[in-house]
C-alpha cells in the first residue's frame, strides 16, 4: 500500500534518530527524475572517545566520506539533510524491526516492515569502518534468490556464493565506468534504459544481482533480458522478477544462447559459466551486436581439449601434454588467450582477470571487454596466427566468427 512520502520519510526518521536502538540504515538508488549525489549512503551510531556520534557515510563513484555528529539537534541536521536527497530507497534495521521503504515512480512510498528475531545482538557501536559491499545483505533480493535469511544475514551455506555475487558487481562497476569514460555507452534515461543481456543466465543469481545493484546502487534505469535454454528456469526465474516487482524491467525467454529471441539491443551482454563452447557462442553474439561492454566467466574448455589430445604437440611442449590433468590445464589458459586476442581483433579492449578466489571455485577467470573500435596492430594478428598455427588448433570463436 502506497503512503505519502513525508510521513513515510518521518517513520524512517524516528527509527534512525533512536540511538539505543538502530542498528543501521541505508539509502540507496534514486528516484524518477532526479539524481542524489552520492550511489549510496550508510547512518549508524558510533561511540567515540567523544561521546556517541551518528556517523554517516556516503559513497560516491570513488571513495567513502564520513561525517560524525552529537546525538540531538546535529544529528537531526544531518540526517534531514540525507532524507531530503532523492534516494529510491531506505532500509532500516533497529533492535525491534526491520523498515524498507521504496519510492515508487509516482513520487510515493511503499513501506514494509517486519518484526526481528530478538536475539540479544547489540548494535555494533566501534568506529571501525567495515567492508564495503555493493549489495547490501539485507537487500531484499538476496533473500528472494536464497542467499541472505528474512533477516537479511547472508546464510553460512551462502557465504562463497555472497562472495561471488560481489566480487562480480565489482567487475561489473568497473567495467560501466570504463565503458562511460570512454564514451561507448549512451545516455541513459527514462527512454532510453539501460540495455543488459544475460546469455546462459540458468537460475540467474547474477542476473538478479546485477539488475539490483545497477537500479538500486547505480540508480540507471535497466532493460535487461536473461536467456536460458530450460524452460524450468524461464518460469522461476520469471516468477521471482515478479515477486520482486520487476517484471518491467526484468524478463527472461526460452533459447539457446546463438538463437534465443531478443528483442533489444544490448549495452552490456554477460555470460557467466556458460560450459565449453556456449561461451564461444555468446562472446560471437556480444560481437554480433557490437555490444559495447561483454563480460564472460569460462567454464569447461572441452572443444580445445579434444584438438590437443589429436595433434602433435610442438617441442618440447610434450613433457606437458603427455600429463591428461596438465593438458586439459594448459587448453584453459590457451583457450583464454585466444578468445581475448579475437576480442581485441574485434574492436575490444580486453582484460583477463580473477573473477573469484580459486580456493572457492576452480573457474575464476573472467574477461572483461569494453568496445572501443581501436585498430588491432598488425603484430598482435600476426601473433595470433603464428600461436594458432604453432598448436594446430582452430578455436570455436574463430569458426563462428567467419560464418557470421
Amino acid at each position: 500500500m502506497a503512503h505519502p512520502l513525508d510521513e513515510a520519510l518521518a517513520r524512517v526518521r524516528t527509527a534512525v534518530l533512536d540511538d539505543a536502538g538502530l542498528h543501521r540504515a541505508v539509502a540507496s538508488g534514486r528516484r524518477r527524475g532526479a539524481e542524489p549525489p552520492w550511489r549510496r549512503a550508510e547512518v549508524r551510531y558510533v561511540d567515540l572517545k567523544a561521546g556517541r556520534r551518528l556517523q554517516a557515510t556516503t559513497y560516491d563513484e570513488r571513495q567513502a566520506h564520513t561525517r560524525n555528529a552529537a546525538p540531538g539537534d546535529d544529528a537531526a541536521a544531518l540526517l534531514d539533510e540525507l532524507l531530503a536527497e532523492p534516494f529510491g530507497s531506505w532500509h532500516v534495521e533497529t533492535a525491534t524491526e526491520t523498515l524498507q521503504l521504496r519510492v515508487t515512480k509516482k513520487g510515493d512510498a511503499l513501506l514494509h516492515t517486519k518484526p526481528r528475531t530478538a536475539d540479544g545482538e547489540a548494535p555494533a557501536r566501534t568506529h571501525d569502518r567495515r567492508k564495503q559491499r555493493l549489495l547490501d545483505p539485507g537487500d531484499p533480493v538476496l533473500h528472494v534468490i536464497g542467499i541472505a535469511d528474512h533477516e537479511g544475514a547472508v546464510k553460512p551455506s551462502k557465504q562463497a556464493k555472497y562472495r561471488q555475487v560481489e566480487e562480480f558487481l565489482r567487475c561489473l562497476d568497473g567495467a560501466v565506468d570504463a565503458a562511460q569514460t570512454a564514451g561507448v555507452l549512451p545516455e541513459t534515461g527514462a527512454s532510453r534504459p539501460l540495455r543488459v543481456v544475460d546469455l546462459g543466465c540458468g537460475n540467474a543469481y547474477l542476473t538478479f544481482a546485477a539488475f539490483a545493484y545497477l537500479v538500486g546502487v547505480r540508480g540507471l534505469p535497466v532493460q535487461m533480458v536473461g536467456v536460458d535454454v530450460k524452460a524450468q528456469s524461464r518460469e522461476r526465474n520469471t516468477e521471482l522478477a515478479a515477486e520482486l516487482g520487476w517484471s518491467d524491467g526484468l524478463t527472461f525467454v526460452e533459447g539457446t544462447i546463438a538463437a534465443a529471441p531478443v528483442d533489444l539491443q544490448p549495452d552490456v551482454v554477460l555470460a557467466l559459466h556458460a560450459c565449453d563452447t556456449a561461451t564461444d557462442e555468446a562472446l560471437a553474439r556480444a560481437i554480433g551486436w557490437r555490444a559495447p561492454v561483454v563480460l564472460g566467466a569460462p567454464c569447461c574448455h572441452h572443444d580445445l581439449q579434444r584438438q590437443l589430445r589429436s595433434v602433435e604437440s610442438p617441442a618440447p611442449f610434450g613433457l606437458v601434454t603427455q600429463h591428461g590433468i596438465l593438458r586439459e590445464r594448459l587448453a584453459d589458459v590457451l583457450t583464454d588467450a585466444l578468445r581475448a586476442a579475437l576480442l581485441r581483433q574485434q574492436g575490444y579492449r580486453v582484460e583477463v582477470m580473477q573473477f573469484v578466489e580459486s580456493k572457492h571455485t576452480p573457474r575464476n577467470v573472467l574477461l572483461r571487454a569494453v568496445r572501443t573500435g581501436a585498430e588491432t596492430p598488425e603484430r598482435a594478428r600476426q601473433e595470433y596466427d603464428d600461436l594458432v598455427a604453432t598448436w594446430g588448433v582452430r578455436p570455436a570463436l574463430a569458426r563462428m566468427l567467419e560464418s557470421q
